[in-house]
């Protein structure tokens, strides 16, 4: 049986030698792997063939056969290389082919808007002295509502549409996907003490119908400051500040009065309209004015709960949408074409 299968090695390694030699093109090289190394090839069964020998020939013919393959695979390659060198001197020599030519460019990515407008606007809070702050996706009710002073028969609950979690716990569902990334405003000032000066950029989740001006998902920055002396100066300053870097240092900044639930007092910020210059538009619905985001004075309450002297410590907080704000860079009329996965506007930026 050995000297069979040896005789057999002996001459799939004489023959196979002898047809590679002759392969010219890349078909026939193919079909020489595919007769010889493939699957069904020559030596392949061969060594299929191994486990029905004596241990002690198994090993001999075992050691030839795998020599032999290494060996096979070796000069292929070798061949391969060859007839692509000759294919090239063809071309070259009927200059169907000009070696000085530069290469062909090859397609790179870039950042998606999201991320290239989330990262403008993080290195500008960096500027001023701010810490980039992460926080969980899956919140608690505690920190999203409760402590944030929206307690379950707020109205202000009203105004997110929450996807609760399918947890429950003493007949409730305390566990949700985040509605905007405040919570991990309480999170930071449970663990550190002031002075504080942080940003949380993160997605955050609405159960709501999409349209042109809202999605399902949205990427939200929060901004938080708290130490002594902290007054509605340093919120207005450091928020004309960046609304100037990011849309440009000639626009004008008004502060409006508005509510928020964990502020006090709240303020809307917006600039003139880059589009008609104050003078009313499509873009600013004909006012002169766009606002960009929200923001004031973090409530005394949710200071002292998390053990902070409201008496000596004050601070402000603001919040902004970060697909909003892309939108207004770039002239964007619907939100939903960020995330339609088009290679067409995705290009464009």
């Amino acid at each position: 049986m050995m000297s069979s299968i040896a005789e057999e090695l002996e001459s799939i390694d004489r023959e196979a030698r002898a047809a590679l030699a002759e392969a010219t093109e890349e078909g026939q090289l193919e079909s020489w792997w595919q007769q010889y190394l493939g699957r069904r090839g020559r030596l392949t069964q061969v060594l299929r063939s191994l486990p029905s020998l004596p241990l002690e020939e198994r090993r001999q013919v075992g050691a030839r056969a795998n020599a032999l393959k290494e060996a096979l695979q070796t000069a292929y390659e070798e061949r391969r290389a060859h007839l692509e060198r000759v294919r090239l001197a063809r071309e070259v020599a009927q200059a169907q082919l000009d070696v000085s030519l530069p290469g062909r460019p090859l397609p790179v990515g870039r950042l998606h808007p999201i991320t290239q407008t989330l990262r403008d606007i993080l290195a500008c809070f960096q500027s001023m002295g701010f810490q980039v702050v992460e926080g969980p996706e899956v919140e608690w009710d505690y920190y999203n509502f409760e402590a944030l002073l929206i307690p379950k028969d707020h109205p202000a609950r009203d105004m997110w549409a929450t996807l609760w979690v399918d947890y429950e716990r003493d007949g409730e569902r305390p566990m949700l996907l985040r509605t905007h990334t405040s919570p991990n405003q309480v999170r930071y000032m449970e663990r550190h003490q002031p002075p504080i000066r942080i940003v949380s950029p993160g997605r955050c989740y609405r159960y709501e119908a999409t349209d042109p001006t809202h999605e399902w998902m949205l990427t939200q920055v929060e901004v938080l400051a708290v130490d002594e002396g902290i007054s509605m100066a340093d919120l207005k300053g450091t928020l004309a500040d960046f609304a100037r870097r990011i849309f440009g240092a000639e626009r004008q900044v008004r502060f409006r009065c508005e509510y928020y639930p964990f502020v006090e007092p709240g303020m809307d910020v917006l600039i003139d309209c880059f589009q008609c210059r104050g003078e009313g538009c499509r873009t600013c619905g004909y006012t002169g004015w766009i606002e960009i985001l929200g923001s004031g004075m973090v409530h005394p309450q949710i200071l002292a709960n998390v053990g902070y002297d409201p008496e000596r410590y004050t601070g402000f907080a603001a919040g902004l949408g970060v697909e909003r704000i892309a939108m207004l860079r770039h002239g964007i009329d619907d939100i939903r074409l960020f995330y339609q996965n088009d290679l067409r506007f995705l290009e464009q930026f």
